[in-house]
């Protein structure tokens, strides 16, 4: 299993309609082949900061899926970013 998670920075008052764009991009997702979860999410906290959150059953469904990336809009946007992918050898209950 595969994991992205992390955190984009946009400007503050650009963050919600930011997000807002992201619908279409979690339908996709969602739909995908191999697509387990995928969430893109205002932060209740910090203004300008988005939450990223996908999970997948391989690499070879997430870079299928990569292959379109975000807009050159939506890339535009970012003022930075904190994002890694993790590679889940084992789950358990919490």
């Amino acid at each position: 299993m595969i994991i992205v998670s992390g955190s984009l920075y946009v400007d503050a008052d650009v963050r919600d309609a930011y997000v807002k764009d992201c619908v279409s991009v979690v339908e996709q997702a969602r739909e995908s082949p191999g697509c387990l979860d995928f969430v893109i999410a205002a932060d209740p906290i910090e203004p300008g900061r988005v939450n990223v959150y996908e999970r997948w059953d391989s690499d070879e469904n997430l870079m299928r899926f990569r292959g379109s990336g975000p807009s050159s809009e939506q890339t535009a946007q970012i003022r930075d970013a904190s994002v890694a992918k993790y590679r889940i050898s084992a789950t358990e209950d919490p």
